[in-house]
């Protein structure tokens, strides 16, 4: 019987950052819990895992599901000891033309998926970490957390708010043996994205951003954030501009977002389909 050496939670895992990391991550020894609410993206990326070697746990939920997430990891991670969990999973809303607002239910999902969610998942795997020792939690931010964008307001409170919640977590578990990092990723490309209308600077492809995630987690950064010259942009801004020139050079960034299809009313009563993809040979 394989020994697994790494046990790995991604969620938002059907596309994107989160479908790379988990191609990237995926080999022998490894065993992955998938979670997203694409049945057929999920299986895709699993069956993708599951060639390259990687023992496979497909968990479609939406993480809007606050009490169904944090009982399914944790029973999970009863049974297989979470190594590392990423919070991955993402949306994003912007301003509409007519009124210059967000819709008040597409900010309200941001807060349920990109803040309220990541923090469920933290705290699911958290207690079996701390008595095992060990384990590492990585939160996806975003730049926009560090430097808000002007159509997108809750998108970039929400990704400020899990990095300050990132942050004090890493303090509070300081001596512990678990390890706690906050990603901030510039533009990225994915389905995501691609509904972002304007200057998208310095993209690069989610394979690449995976590749970068998971060297530096290796490597216990706390901080991972990339590309670097909007970083060193971002950071030359908010320490010599005042708010107003601030604010203005933030104006090459106005972009209209686009709605997104894939969403639809949270199911309060469904239940996670959990399947296992075995590896081939």
């Amino acid at each position: 019987m394989t020994t697994t050496e790494m046990t790995i939670v991604i969620t938002g895992a059907s596309r994107g950052i989160g479908a790379a990391l988990a191609k990237t991550y995926a080999g022998p020894n490894i065993r992955l819990a998938l979670i997203g609410r694409d049945r057929q993206q999920l299986s895709t990326v699993a069956n993708n895992c599951a060639a390259q070697g990687a023992h496979v746990h497909v968990i479609e939920l939406d993480v809007r599901n606050h009490e169904v997430l944090r009982a399914t990891l944790q029973a999970f991670d009863n049974s297989y000891a979470v190594d590392l969990a990423i919070a991955n999973a993402g949306v994003t809303c912007g301003t509409k033309d007519e009124t210059g607002l967000e819709d008040p239910e597409e900010a309200h999902r941001l807060t349920q998926v990109n803040y309220t969610a990541a923090v469920e998942t933290a705290q699911a795997v958290l207690p079996g970490m701390k008595a095992r020792g060990h384990g590492q939690i990585a939160f996806v931010s975003s730049l926009a957390g560090l430097r808000a964008l002007p159509d997108m307001p809750s998108y970039s409170a929400t990704k400020a708010a899990i990095a300050y919640y990132g942050a004090a977590l890493r303090g509070q578990l300081r001596g512990t043996g678990v390890a706690v990092a906050v990603i901030y990723p510039g533009f990225v490309a994915s389905s995501m994205t691609a509904r972002h209308l304007g200057a998208k600077p310095f993209k690069i492809s989610a394979e690449k951003a995976a590749r970068i995630i998971k060297a530096r987690l290796h490597r216990k950064w706390s901080v991972i954030a990339f590309p670097i010259p909007l970083v060193v942009g971002i950071w030359l801004q908010k320490t010599f501009l005042i708010p107003p020139l601030s604010d203005l050079t933030m104006g090459l960034f106005r972009a209209k977002i686009l709605e997104d299809p894939s969403y639809r009313n949270l199911d309060q009563t469904n239940v996670p389909e959990l399947r296992e993809t075995e590896k081939t040979d």
